[in-house]
């Protein structure tokens, strides 16, 4: 479901691919059954396609990766969780443009 640029996070990787990134992540919590959470993966494609060279930008699945998903208190889905250095540095709940993602991302980048 994610485009070629679009990482994957599960509970095995996140330590690794995100707390411990050197770069800033957005991690998009989503599910398979959510429609606006489909309504979003395209913005989340581009922006992962955009901002390849200077943030990861994936997707955990809420459903196949509890553990993180409740580390970090996800009750609603869509719900966008912008890392850097290891800290939540923002956190957005439901459906959002591009262009919010977008302020964002230039936020810590």
């Amino acid at each position: 479901m994610a485009g070629p640029s679009t990482l994957t996070f599960t509970d095995a990787n996140f330590q690794a691919e995100v707390i411990e990134s050197d770069i800033p992540v957005l991690v998009d919590f989503w599910a398979e059954w959510c429609a606006p959470c489909k309504a979003l993966t395209p913005v989340i494609d581009e922006l992962a396609d955009e901002y390849a060279d200077k943030a990861k930008v994936g997707k955990l699945d809420t459903d196949g990766n509890r553990e993180v998903a409740t580390r970090y208190q996800v009750s609603a889905i869509p719900t966008i969780i912008l890392f850097a250095e290891g800290e939540i540095k923002e956190r957005l709940v439901g459906l959002r443009s591009k262009s919010d993602l977008k302020v964002a991302l230039n936020t810590v980048t």
